[in-house]
C-alpha cells in the first residue's frame, strides 16, 4: 500500500518561495496520478497542481490561481514529487496535502484520490 509524507512547509514572507516534497513509499502502479491540494481555514480543500504519469509520458496540470508561480516535478529515483512555489502571497496560506491514485485520469478530480498524506503547513506573512 502506498503511503505519502509531505515536508517543506514553513513561514515565508510575501514574494518568497518554498519547495514542498511528497515522498511516496510502497508500490506505485505503472500509471498513476499525484496531486497537490490545499485547504485554508474555513475553506474547502482545493486542487493546486497534479502530475499524471503514464507509460506514454507525464502530464502536468495547474490551478489557474497558481499557474506561472508553482511548478510540479517528480524524481523517480527518490520516489518524490515536488511542488516549487514562487512569488507566494498571503492567499497561498494553507495546509498543503499530496494525494495519489492509480491509473491515468484527471488530476483535478479530488474524489478520485484514495491515498492522502497528513499535510504540511504553509504560512505566507510579513
Amino acid at each position: 500500500q502506498v503511503q505519502l509524507v509531505e515536508s517543506g512547509g514553513g513561514v515565508v514572507q510575501p514574494g518568497g518561495s518554498l519547495k514542498l516534497s511528497c515522498a511516496a513509499s510502497g508500490n506505485m502502479p505503472s500509471s498513476y496520478v499525484i496531486g497537490w491540494f490545499r485547504q485554508a481555514p474555513g475553506k474547502e480543500r482545493e486542487f493546486v497542481a497534479g502530475i499524471s504519469v503514464t507509460e506514454a509520458g507525464d502530464w502536468k496540470t495547474y490551478a489557474e490561481s497558481v499557474r506561472g508561480r508553482f511548478s510540479i516535478a517528480k524524481d523517480n529515483a527518490e520516489s518524490t514529487v515536488y511542488l516549487q512555489m514562487n512569488t507566494l502571497a498571503p492567499g497561498d496560506t494553507a495546509v498543503y496535502y499530496c494525494a495519489a491514485r492509480g491509473g491515468p485520469g484527471n488530476a483535478m478530480d479530488i474524489q478520485a484520490y484514495d491515498t492522502w498524506g497528513l499535510g504540511t503547513q504553509v504560512t505566507v506573512s510579513s
